[in-house]
């Protein structure tokens, strides 16, 4: 019996970015990458794997993608020779060939007691990048959407902050409230409120018929699996009148991880931050000078110029 592949997840991805109007592959490679980079060795298996999805999609991706992606494996010392031959990389220094060291204890003679470094090793997301996430989670199919989340449970990405307990215990309550009495747009307020996000996004979680987005956000608030079950037998009729619905969305929330549920959360604000900045952008690269050129200098009344009184020792020998 075969063995399944090191990244089996990743073969639905790959179909998606092959359909008409979605372009996953730079996202796609970017993600690869930092999952392959943040285990210090690999398997041949693991690494011939990587070898054959990266040089699929380094040649298919745009020069910025290309960049991020020699810059992950710049730093990494067991880069595999065919990827940084397509890259353009120079073999790695003999310091990065070092075995990484272990965390340094320190004592911290204020406190009398021994501290642990360790060095953090998430990664921040753009706002291209998550937008890109975002537009892709969101064309993704259920069975997609799943193999997304799972991938992400591993994922080197920085997810939020975790909500403050009390905050979403208040917030859990007035969910379960607005979702018996079927006002969607109640819960949808309440919720992008608690989230810090725009009432947009709120709306189009509710609104979202597949409803995984939906499990991440109350993953997010730490929403007890009953409570959930609950919020979906009320909140939207499709969804209570579909046992299968309830029962499928129920398994996902049950095994979705809150790691996985932060980082969509991270994935929501990024794009949110990406979109208001498209919005806002000048259109043509000289917008802004030609703002500052078209402000309008103050004019003085028709007759300030003749009633001026000159200056003490300006005056003329005639006057």
């Amino acid at each position: 019996m075969s063995q399944p592949p090191p990244f089996p997840s990743f073969d639905g991805l790959m179909n998606l970015a092959k359909r008409e109007g979605v372009d996953i592959r730079p996202t796609l490679l970017r993600v690869l990458t930092d999952l392959y980079v943040q285990t210090p060795g690999h398997s041949a298996e693991e690494q011939q794997h990587y070898v054959e999805l990266a040089s699929r999609l380094i040649g298919q991706v745009d020069d910025a993608t290309r960049a991020v992606v020699r810059a992950r494996l710049a730093a990494y010392p067991d880069a595999p020779a065919e990827v940084r031959a397509l890259l353009g990389l120079a073999e790695p220094p003999a310091s990065l060939n070092a075995p990484n060291p272990e965390p340094v204890a320190q004592t911290d003679p204020r406190q009398g007691r021994t501290t642990v470094e360790r060095h953090d090793t998430k990664l921040t997301m753009q706002p291209s990048d998550a937008a890109s996430i975002d537009e892709m989670f969101t064309r993704a199919t259920p069975a997609e959407r799943i193999q997304i989340l799972r991938n992400l449970e591993s994922s080197p990405l920085r997810p939020a902050a975790r909500i403050e307990p009390r905050r979403a215990g208040r917030a859990v309550a007035a969910l379960e409230r607005a979702a018996f009495a079927r006002d969607q747009t109640a819960f949808a307020a309440e919720l992008s409120d608690i989230l810090l996000l725009p009432a947009s996004s709120g709306e189009r979680i509710v609104a979202d018929a597949s409803g995984e987005p939906l499990a991440c956000a109350a993953k997010a608030l730490a929403m007890p699996s009953d409570v959930f079950q609950r919020v979906l037998l009320f909140l939207k009729p499709e969804w209570g009148a579909s046992v299968i619905s309830v029962f499928r969305l129920a398994r996902l929330y049950d095994s979705l991880s809150e790691h996985a549920a932060l980082i969509m959360l991270s994935v929501w604000r990024g794009a949110m931050l990406a979109h208001m900045r498209a919005k806002y952008r000048p259109t043509l690269h000289d917008d802004e000078r030609r703002r500052a050129r078209a402000a309008p200098s103050a004019v003085q009344p028709a007759g300030a110029a003749g009633s001026a009184k000159p200056l003490p020792g300006r005056q003329t020998r005639g006057a």
